[in-house]
C-alpha cells in the first residue's frame, strides 16, 4: 500500500527494512479485543460459554501465543496487580515498559517525595491558613484508578504539618474490586476519621455516590454524571445522611441488587440537617485518583474559573480553590495544572515512528475507548503527530448500562474501518472493540456472553476483508476481564459463593489473565512464524507490527514475536 509520496525523514526518527519482512498490499491492522483475556473454559469464562466459531477457528491459526497484560509487563508495581485499558494501550503502542500511574504514586509513597513536593505545599497553604482539604477519588484498593493507602498517605502528612479540617469525598468502586464492598473500605475510613476527631481534626466524609452515577465519566460520555458530583461534592446538593455507611445501607436496603458502582449520589450532614462538607473559597482540593481517563472532566469543572462559561452544564457557584490532581490527567491539556506526581515520561511511540516516516494510519473505536486508541496508544498525547498522515474515528457510544444492550457499537465500528480503509488507505490501523471489557464490567454473565457473540460476528466480517485487501490482522487485547465473570474462592478453590443466594458472586474487575494474540495473513506460519521471546507481554507487538510493515523495531523496543523463515 502506498505512502502519502515521498517525504524528508529525519535521520534521527528513520526507521530501517527489516529483514525477510515486506510490507504488505494492504494494511496491518492491530485489533484489540478490549477485555478479552484466556482462561480455563469453566462455567465462568463467557468467551467459551458464547459461540464464537470464527475466534475459535483462528486461536487454531500457525502463528499465535499468549502475552501477558497486567503486573510488571505493564508497568504495574507487581504482578499481583491487573492491568487496565489505559497502561494496555500505553504498553501496545510504547513498545516498551514504562512505570505507571500506580507505581509512580506508591514509589512516592514510599520514598517520601509525594509529600514533599512544591504542589502539595501549594494544597496545605490554605489549609493551614483556615481552609479546608478535601480529598476527591474512587474508594477502594483496586489500584486501576486509585488505592486507598494513597489518601491515607495524604492525610497523615496534612496532620502532621498543621491541617485541622479534613473532608473527604468518596466515590465507591464495586468494579476494579468486589462489587458490594463499599463497606470493607469506608467503616475503616470511618473509624480513622473519628479517631482523627478525637484527637482534635476536624474530619468526616462529605459526600460520595457509585462510580458510573457519581463524577467519574470519561471521554464525555455522558457530563451528567460529572454534575451529579460536582452539585454533591462542591454544593453538597444530593440526598443526605448521617454517615456513608449509612447511606450505603439505605440504598441496598430500598433497592435489592443494587452494586457499589451503581449506588446514587449522597451527602453527609450534621445534626442541623446541613451539609458538613460543600467545598468553599478558600479551600483546596486533591484528586487522588492517579489515572486519568476518569478524572478529566471533573478536573476541568474545577479548573476553569469562576465566571468563565463552562458549556458541559451550569456549575452554579463555583469556589476559588486550590486544585490539584494525583497526577496531570492530560500532558496536551496541561490538566490539571498542579499535580502531586509527573506521570511516566512515554516518548518515540510507535504512531510517532510511523508519522516521522510517512507511514498513514487510521484508529478507530467506539466513545468507551476512543481515547485509549488516540491518547493512551500514543504515549499520552492526544492530538495526532501528523494530521496529513492521521486519521482519528470515534463512534459514539450508547448511553446505557451496557448490559442492556452488549453488542454496543461493535457492526459499526467494523463498517466505519472497512469504509475507512477503502477510503483513506492506511497502512497500519488499530481497532478498539469494547464489548469484552465494558460488558464484563457489568458482573452479569449472559450479556457477557452476548457480547462476545457480537464481537465473533464483527470478526468474521473485519478479518476476511483485510485479507482480501492484500492486509495482516493481528488480534490481541489489552488485558482480560470476561473470560472470568465470577470470583474464585482463594481458600477453598472454585468459585466464590453468593452470601445472599443461590449462584457464585460476580467478577466486575480486570484479571490477572494472559490475553491471545493471534496473527493471520501476510504469509503467516509460511513466510513468518511465531517465536519464542523473554517474558511475553503486549509491549512486544509494536515491534511486531513495525516487523509487519517492513521495519526493523528501535534497538530499545521489546523484541517483536515473530520471525521471517
Amino acid at each position: 500500500m502506498a505512502d502519502n509520496g515521498p517525504i524528508a525523514i529525519d535521520p534521527a526518527w528513520r526507521l530501517t527494512p527489516a529483514a525477510g519482512f515486506t510490507r504488505p498490499a494492504g494494511p496491518v491492522v492491530l485489533v484489540v479485543m478490549d477485555g478479552v483475556g484466556v482462561a480455563p473454559a469453566d462455567e465462568g469464562n463467557a468467551w467459551h460459554l458464547a459461540r464464537t466459531p470464527f475466534l475459535d477457528s483462528l486461536m487454531q491459526a500457525p502463528v499465535q501465543g499468549h502475552l501477558a497484560a497486567h503486573g510488571t509487563a505493564v508497568g504495574m508495581p507487581s504482578d499481583a496487580d491487573m492491568g487496565n485499558s489505559e497502561v494496555g494501550h500505553n504498553a501496545l503502542g510504547a513498545g516498551r515498559v514504562f512505570d505507571q500511574g500506580a507505581k509512580l504514586v506508591q514509589n512516592g509513597v514510599d520514598d517520601g517525595s509525594l509529600c514533599a513536593g512544591h504542589a502539595w505545599n501549594e494544597v496545605l497553604a490554605p489549609c493551614l491558613a483556615g481552609g479546608t482539604l478535601h480529598l476527591m477519588g474512587l474508594w477502594s484498593d483496586g489500584n486501576v484508578h486509585s488505592h486507598v493507602e494513597h489518601a491515607y498517605a495524604l492525610i497523615d502528612d496534612a496532620v502532621k504539618k498543621g491541617v485541622r479540617r479534613i473532608r473527604m469525598h468518596i466515590l465507591l468502586d464495586g468494579r476494579d474490586v468486589a462489587e458490594t464492598s463499599a463497606l470493607d473500605y469506608v467503616l475503616p475510613l470511618e473509624e480513622r476519621l473519628a479517631a482523627l476527631a478525637d484527637a482534635g481534626v476536624d474530619a468526616q466524609v462529605a459526600s460520595g455516590g457509585g462510580r458510573m452515577i457519581t463524577t467519574m465519566d470519561r471521554y464525555e460520555a455522558d457530563w451528567a454524571i460529572v454534575e451529579r458530583g460536582w452539585n454533591a461534592h462542591v454544593h453538597g446538593e444530593a440526598r443526605g445522611f448521617a454517615s456513608a455507611s449509612a447511606a450505603i445501607r439505605a440504598f441496598r436496603a430500598e433497592k435489592a441488587g443494587l452494586v457499589d458502582q451503581y449506588l446514587p449520589p449522597f451527602v453527609v450532614t450534621g445534626a442541623d440537617g446541613a451539609p458538613v462538607g460543600a467545598i468553599a473559597d478558600g479551600d483546596a482540593v486533591v484528586l487522588f485518583n492517579f489515572r486519568g481517563d476518569r478524572a478529566v472532566e471533573i478536573s476541568r469543572a474545577f479548573e476553569v474559573p469562576p465566571g468563565e462559561d463552562f458549556p458541559p452544564f451550569d456549575r452554579g457557584r463555583v469556589p476559588s480553590v486550590t486544585f490539584a490532581g494525583m497526577m496531570q490527567y492530560d500532558g496536551d491539556l496541561q490538566l490539571p495544572k498542579r499535580f502531586l506526581v509527573k506521570p511516566p515520561a512515554i516518548d518515540r511511540t510507535l504512531g510517532e515512528y510511523l508519522a516521522k516516516n510517512g507511514v498513514k494510519q487510521l484508529a478507530i473505536s467506539e466513545t468507551q475507548k476512543y481515547g485509549h486508541v488516540t491518547y493512551f496508544f500514543n504515549g499520552n498525547n492526544s492530538e495526532p503527530f501528523d494530521e496529513a498522515l492521521e486519521r482519528y474515528v470515534e463512534v459514539p457510544s450508547d448511553k446505557v448500562d451496557f448490559s442492556e444492550r452488549p453488542w454496543m457499537k461493535a457492526a459499526e465500528v467494523t463498517d466505519r474501518a472497512l469504509a475507512e480503509i477503502d477510503a483513506f488507505a492506511p497502512a497500519f490501523v488499530r481497532i478498539n472493540y469494547a464489548n469484552g471489557d465494558m460488558v464484563g464490567h457489568t458482573g452479569q454473565l449472559v450479556p457477557a456472553i452476548i457480547a462476545m457473540e457480537a464481537l465473533d460476528l464483527c470478526l468474521a466480517r473485519l478479518v476476511p476483508e483485510v485479507l482480501e485487501r492484500g492486509g495482516v490482522c493481528v488480534l490481541t487485547a489489552d488485558h482480560g476481564n470476561c473470560e472470568q465473570m465470577f470470583q474464585r474462592d482463594k481458600k477453598r478453590g472454585g468459585f466464590a459463593p453468593r452470601p445472599d443466594g443461590p449462584g457464585y458472586q460476580p467478577l466486575t474487575s480486570h484479571t490477572l489473565n494472559p490475553v491471545p494474540c493471534v496473527i493471520v495473513g501476510g504469509g503467516a506460519g509460511e513466510r513468518f512464524v511465531w517465536r519464542e521471546v523473554d517474558k511475553p507481554g503486549i509491549s512486544n507487538l509494536a515491534a511486531t507490527c513495525l516487523n509487519l510493515l517492513g521495519y526493523e523495531a528501535p534497538a530499545d523496543y521489546r523484541p517483536s514475536v515473530i520471525a521471517a523463515r
